[in-house]
């Protein structure tokens, strides 16, 4: 293993953190401290033990990618290195280091702006039964994993605990209005089409992703992670083939395990074997070298 997994943040000048499933945020007034730590989840439990360097890969593939991104929407990125934290986090400058975000406090809106361009996943369980999704209507006969003649825009409503829920975009359009709505679609699929453009040339498909933004000062930004292995299903190019399960970079393995053992979802999670501890970060550092070209700092 890379190093001894960060299940849980603990920076006592700092405050007690809102933790999240694998994210530990401490807030320092106009700005917030978000640190990614080890842990996993899947079916919205979280998982043991965590994966040793997570954490890490997740941050600085998501600043990667805010860099990548920065002309088509602004981010909420303040800082990426601990030496230019406030001064209050620099005592734990060895702990964040690679892990841990400055950014600014944003209003989040309250939905997840998710694109697809393949049929997987929740899309497709809907599909298979009414062959439409998020009340889109898809052409009939498509198998799974097909890839969509154009991307999607399929909100979700944010769930703090359970499962999120799937919208019809007209329903976003009531949360947030028109003038919003329209922005946080068009820019979902803008920032979709670079993600995959780039992946596929790296040998990956991005199947689909989720983005969160958030708004101050009537500006939008892009928050929280980007085109990660945690909020994206990539696959594997050269194992894809429609009506399979292609070969993915992303939590669809640890899923793929707990279903093996049949696990109801519900009840406490068994716990990860060595193989899939190792497994998992395997598949997230080979995502990470793939789309940037160099292997993470763990």
């Amino acid at each position: 293993m890379a190093e001894t997994a960060l299940a849980w943040s603990s920076f006592p000048i700092l405050g007690e953190p809102r933790r999240g499933k694998v994210r530990d945020v401490y807030d320092l007034g106009d700005t917030l401290l978000i640190v990614a730590c080890d842990r996993i989840s899947a079916y919205d439990h979280v998982l043991q033990p965590a994966i040793p360097g997570k954490g890490k890969v997740l941050t600085q593939l998501s600043n990667f990618w805010f860099e990548r991104l920065a002309d088509i929407v602004p981010h909420h990125l303040l800082a990426t290195e601990p030496d230019d934290f406030p001064d209050v986090a620099r005592p734990y400058a060895d702990e964040l280091r690679g892990r841990a975000v400055w950014v600014r406090k944003t209003e989040v809106v309250p939905f997840e702006c998710v694109a697809r361009g393949y049929l997987a996943g929740s899309a497709f369980s809907e599909y298979s039964e009414t062959g439409r999704t998020c009340g889109i209507e898809l052409p009939r006969g498509l198998r799974r994993a097909e890839r969509l003649q154009e991307p999607i825009f399929t909100p979700a409503t944010k769930a703090e605990s359970g499962h999120d829920e799937n919208v019809e975009f007209v329903t976003l359009l009531r949360g947030v209005g028109e003038d919003l709505g329209i922005r946080l679609r068009d820019t979902t699929l803008e920032i979709y089409s670079v993600g995959r453009d780039h992946a596929s040339k790296r040998g990956l498909l991005l199947a689909d992703t989720k983005f969160e933004f958030g708004q101050l000062d009537d500006t939008l930004y892009l928050i929280d992670e980007v085109l990660t292995p945690d909020s994206s299903r990539y696959w594997d190019a050269d194992g894809w083939k429609p009506g399979t399960e292609p070969a993915s970079f992303d939590k669809q393995y640890v899923r793929n395990w707990l279903d093996a053992e049949g696990w109801d979802h519900e009840s406490t999670p068994p716990e990860l074997p060595e193989e899939v501890v190792r497994g998992t970060l395997e598949r997230y550092v080979e995502a990470f070298r793939r789309i940037t070209g160099h292997d993470p700092e763990l």
